[in-house]
């Protein structure tokens, strides 16, 4: 039975660990995590340490809190954020029918909550979102999507709207379902299409002026050589969806974008479905791509490449998986070779168990070693890159959505239920945590706490839980 929003939003007094006087104790090792993947190039490693070890990790306490809707994704969080005139630590979410949340780190409240203008009209419907926002550098704001295919520039302090920026022209069949992301002034968002892939749609990059609220520019997968964003139906091609969990990658230093493109046709010239692609740091050109040299036949048996997005291993090197279940070893920066061409990759090699990767990989550099943890359905599965080839160091049965690696552990969410925590090296279980089920779900792991929130987006609830972990 699902709890009533006032029972659950309250903090278990039993399971939270209290300094003098009951306050919850706070863990001050780690600090902000503004965004899904942690870093622009979603690496998905958190903080070095966050007062979380394997000597403890096994008697956190679970609280839970909920929430008015279902949060398919993860959270962010700020640390001593200015809200409401108070300092809080704050955790903030979207969930599928897009209302974003400001939760108390401490006490599990709800600081505020932002719905956004025409709800009512797609609550509860196959229109949702599985986004998560990011937060300006600046902290005072934050960038989170709507399934009215709107971003959203919000107060941190209020919740309150500052703008908003449609970024497509048919939102009822192009869906803003991936993480948002921040680099160089530029709020990167991109489009993909609902389950059931109803054309017509098109994956678009959009690039967003943080401060002015406008669309810098717009990259589609579909039609390329227009360069504004385009009424789906005017385009000869449809779906090329970019929807991999991560959506739009930065590459450090360059500030090059990468994503991943699903079913569509390829020409090398102007459609590009079934590619890992560059774009300028912009948005405003395709610089290289790799497209794997049996497109045509993935495209036509829907086993899209962008299931997942590339994972960047190095400065010269770099992964994509998708729902063909292979892993493949690409060069950087030119990825496949010439612009257009297909092929070129260096080494191919199974995900767990051969079948498809929704999730992110993430990728640890630690004592000189590159390790990369992938999980899926089937499991998950640690690979080191050694002697420029991959080589699979260690297997898990579990299922896992998108691993996230912090304060030296590995955090693996079961979508059938529970949080697994592994040493890294290793794979050794540490602890198993309880949680319920899930989807594309992932935690995040700072200041002594982790955040998980539960749920399917596609069970089209109004209702959701957040796990706080202490």
């Amino acid at each position: 039975m699902r709890l009533s929003l006032g029972v659950l939003a309250v903090a278990i007094a039993a399971a939270v660990p209290a300094a003098a006087g009951g306050a919850p104790q706070a863990t001050r090792v780690g600090g902000d995590w503004t965004r899904f993947g942690y870093d622009a190039a979603r690496h998905d490693v958190g903080p070095a340490s966050t007062g979380i070890t394997a000597a403890n990790a096994a008697g956190l306490h679970r609280q839970q809190v909920a929430l008015p809707g279902t949060v398919d994704a993860s959270p962010i969080y700020l640390r001593n954020a200015l809200v409401h005139g108070a300092r809080h630590d704050a955790f903030f979410m979207t969930t599928t029918y897009g209302i974003t949340l400001a939760v108390d780190a401490g006490s599990g409240g709800i600081l505020w909550r932002f719905t956004p203008p025409g709800y009512t009209s797609w609550e509860g419907s196959d229109r949702i979102t599985n986004s998560t926002p990011v937060a300006d550098p600046n902290r005072r704001y934050l960038y989170a999507g709507a399934p009215n295919g709107r971003v959203y520039k919000l107060s941190v302090a209020t919740g309150k709207p500052v703008w908003s920026v449609s970024i497509t022209k048919l939102p009822s069949r192009e869906k803003l379902g991936t993480a948002m992301n921040y680099s160089r002034g530029l709020v990167l968002a991109t489009t993909g299409g609902y389950i059931g892939d109803a054309p017509p749609y098109q994956g678009h990059v959009a690039a967003l002026s943080a401060a002015k609220g406008r669309i810098v520019y717009v990259w589609n997968s579909l039609c390329s050589n227009r360069h504004v964003l385009i009424a789906p139906a005017s385009c000869p091609a449809s779906d090329s969806a970019i929807w991999a969990r991560s959506g739009a990658v930065v590459v450090p230093k360059t500030g090059a974008l990468l994503v991943a493109t699903g079913n569509a046709p390829f020409d090398g010239r102007h459609n590009w479905g079934d590619s890992a692609l560059m774009l300028t740091p912009n948005a405003s050109r395709l610089l290289h791509n790799w497209t794997p040299r049996n497109q045509a036949q993935l495209n036509a048996n829907d086993i899209d490449l962008g299931s997942t997005a590339p994972a960047l291993l190095s400065s010269t090197r770099a992964v994509q998986s998708g729902k063909d279940g292979l892993i493949r070893l690409l060069r950087l920066p030119r990825l496949g070779g010439a612009l257009g061409h297909t092929g070129g990759e260096l080494q191919t090699i199974s995900a767990p168990g051969r079948t498809d990767v929704f999730t992110t990989i993430a990728v640890w550099h630690s004592g000189g070693v590159v390790r990369l943890f992938v999980g899926d359905g089937a499991g998950t599965w640690a690979y080191v890159l050694r002697g420029g080839r991959l080589h699979v160091a260690w297997k898990r049965g579990e299922a896992g959505t998108s691993p996230v690696v912090a304060g030296g552990l590995l955090y693996v969410y079961d979508p059938g239920g529970g949080l697994n925590v592994y040493r890294p090296k290793t794979g050794s279980v540490v602890a198993r945590l309880p949680a319920g089920s899930g989807h594309w779900n992932s935690p995040i792991v700072t200041d002594g706490r982790i955040a998980l929130p539960e749920g399917n987006a596609n069970d089209h609830r109004t209702s959701g839980v957040l796990d706080i972990y202490r």
